[in-house]
């Protein structure tokens, strides 16, 4: 099935709840205007549907071949990188004095969107790439970025994140890989990595990898991490030779088959700078965790997109199959059988998949202009603000649009019937690769303890009471809206969807306030209430866009502006008020019982 980039809902969201036209209109965005991002988004869209999207399907088919240590990447995608990279494509949100584009993160959005739909597995290199761009423009010294920042941005270099070991995975108080200093301010790295995607391959002429290690007197725990840059190939009498990191093999994943998931072995003695891979510090010693956190608060909204853009790829695959397939009779009679997608519950499963991925993706929108707002707007008191949403943003971003990824793969694989089961039809590869993205760069308890803990306790829960009163605000606005409307039939469903919504808000206000009272009570029942109030917050939020979108079209309607696009907006809205919203409550329901019924479990 091809991929078509969704950018009337891309611009929808863009102008109408992101506001694109005020981040334009900030100093440091001066010379864009709408025009070029939709000249930008055009160029991404024709780039990504001819030249990624056909790699999907032959990245899980023909995955990287390792032997000796080296990797050969997926038929196609070599040349896929190399006009990636050419394209200024990894460029487009890094400063343009490093040779970047310095675009704002609410126009980068949509094009990564794009790309992962394209395909997921080729799109994590240039994730991971602009993350270890950002973290080394932020804590690297000027020489670190001089050396590296150029290349990873021009499509010379790609990045790695290298976190995990065998014995630690989301605890890195356990990390052991050494790094032993030299005379001449370099490290020689000893140790073994796990699950290092893009780790190696035969993209880029080098491979920046940050890794996690500690020195030989650096204290116990997370407190003794550093951070610190190992290349693949490094500089000596003039010329590249191979560093002492080595890929020992490849894992076999449930999916993303086309990305090369590396076990790295540092200080194995098979490279040709002696034993031991050469490092570079960066930053300050055993301040690594800190600032590795950079890298992978950039990754989770990544990663938050990345769900996204796959729930959209399994959606226009499950529509366009429901359209072709002709099965049995219509519920209500008909002359001979009928594609499938006239079938009521067909149609239920696709407008939850709809509405699921449009409201997630207007979620990650707001969310990235909050953050160009945070760093753009001269006005301190708006960026502090916006900064305060964005970061509360990003756990939900990435944990809810990841979770809902999972869940509209699924009734993908569920709208295909027996065929979806079938690898061939391709629904079932959007489904194995679905299921890591709640996984990559912290579970989504991790992302749930994140948005209660440090994001709503740290506060008093300030944020949620402003997101709060804003959606009452859009809902008594709603409400106006559905007094005056002529058609009386939709006035009716306009007046239930405020109702639901209204209802929504409650719910998660009143599950916050729970959480915050009960803090200091049983902590244990509060964090067992963490994910579903994660889950809470992306459905209201979600909702409340929805809302926004239902108002937009109905104003346009007044005006005589709306067409088929509004209409559809208006449909999906509403579904999503009747069989999406209702689940805020039920969200509501776990977190109280969290508090009151054991989640314990007996050793047998």
């Amino acid at each position: 099935m091809n991929y078509k980039a969704p950018l009337d809902d891309i611009h929808f969201i863009l102008h109408e709840l992101a506001g694109l036209d005020a981040i334009c209109a900030l100093p440091e965005s001066a010379g864009l205007g709408v025009d070029l991002v939709h000249a930008i988004l055009d160029e991404n869209a024709r780039f990504v549907q001819d030249v990624v999207a056909p790699l999907n399907r032959i990245g899980d088919i023909r995955p990287p071949v390792w032997q000796d240590g080296r990797v050969t990447a997926s038929p196609g995608f070599v040349d896929a990188f190399r006009q990636f990279a050419a394209g200024g494509w990894q460029g487009l949100q890094h400063p343009e004095q490093w040779g970047g584009q310095g675009l704002p993160k609410l126009v980068g959005a949509p094009a990564i969107e794009n790309l992962n739909a394209a395909s997921l597995a080729f799109s994590l290199c240039p994730l991971l790439t602009d993350g270890v761009i950002e973290a080394l423009l932020q804590v690297g010294s000027e020489d670190l970025q001089q050396r590296f920042v150029p290349g990873l941005i021009d499509g010379s270099y790609t990045g790695t994140m290298n976190l995990t070991e065998p014995q630690a995975g989301s605890d890195l108080a356990l990390v052991a890989t050494r790094a032993v200093p030299q005379q001449d301010d370099t490290y020689r790295l000893y140790g073994q990595k796990i699950f290092i995607t893009y780790g190696e391959h035969d993209l880029a002429e080098n491979i920046v990898h940050l890794v996690l290690a500690r020195t030989p007197d650096a204290p116990a725990g997370i407190k003794g991490i550093s951070l610190f840059v190992v290349p693949k190939y490094i500089e000596q009498d003039g010329r590249q030779v191979r560093n002492d990191v080595w890929c020992a093999s490849l894992e076999h994943k449930l999916g993303i088959h086309g990305s090369p998931t590396a076990v790295l072995l540092y200080g194995s003695g098979k490279g040709e700078v002696g034993e031991g891979a050469v490092g570079y510090r960066v930053g300050e010693l055993n301040r690594g965790l800190e600032y590795m956190f950079i890298m992978m608060n950039a990754a989770r909204y990544a990663v938050g997109l990345q769900g996204i853009a796959l729930a959209e790829r399994a959606t226009q695959q499950a529509l366009a199959y429901a359209h072709e397939r002709i099965q049995s009779r219509a519920v209500e009679g008909s002359d001979g059988p009928v594609a499938i997608i006239h079938h009521p519950d067909v149609a239920r499963l696709l407008q939850t998949m709809r509405a699921l991925t449009q409201a997630a993706r207007a979620t990650a929108y707001v969310a990235a202009a909050m953050h160009d707002q945070a760093h753009r707007n001269p006005d301190s008191s708006q960026r502090d603000a916006s900064r305060a949403l964005y970061e509360y943003l990003v756990p939900v971003v990435k944990g809810f649009s990841t979770e809902m990824a999972v869940e509209v793969a699924s009734l993908g694989i569920q709208v295909h019937g027996g065929m979806g089961y079938m690898e061939e039809t391709g629904a079932a590869q959007h489904l194995r690769d679905a299921r890591i993205l709640p996984i990559y760069e912290g579970t989504t308890a991790i992302q749930a303890n994140d948005l209660l803990g440090r994001k709503t306790l740290r506060d008093g829960g300030k944020v949620v009471q402003k997101i709060v009163a804003d959606m009452q605000a859009t809902a008594a606005e709603l409400a106006r809206l559905c007094e005056s409307e002529s058609d009386k039939t939709l006035a009716g469903s306009l007046a239930l969807m405020q109702a639901r919504f209204a209802e929504a808000i409650t719910a998660y206000a009143d599950s916050a306030r729970i959480l915050l009272t009960k803090a200091g009570g049983d902590i244990r029942g509060v964090f067992a209430g963490s994910v579903p109030h994660l889950m809470q917050a992306g459905v209201v939020f979600g909702g409340w866009q929805m809302v926004r979108s239902a108002l937009v079209c109905l104003r346009r309607r007044t005006a005589g502006e709306a067409g088929m696009f509004e209409q559809d907006k208006l449909d999906v809205a509403l579904f999503y008020a009747g069989h999406i919203l209702p689940r805020a409550r039920d969200y509501a329901s776990q977190i109280e019982a969290g508090l009151t019924i054991p989640v314990a479990l007996r050793q047998s």
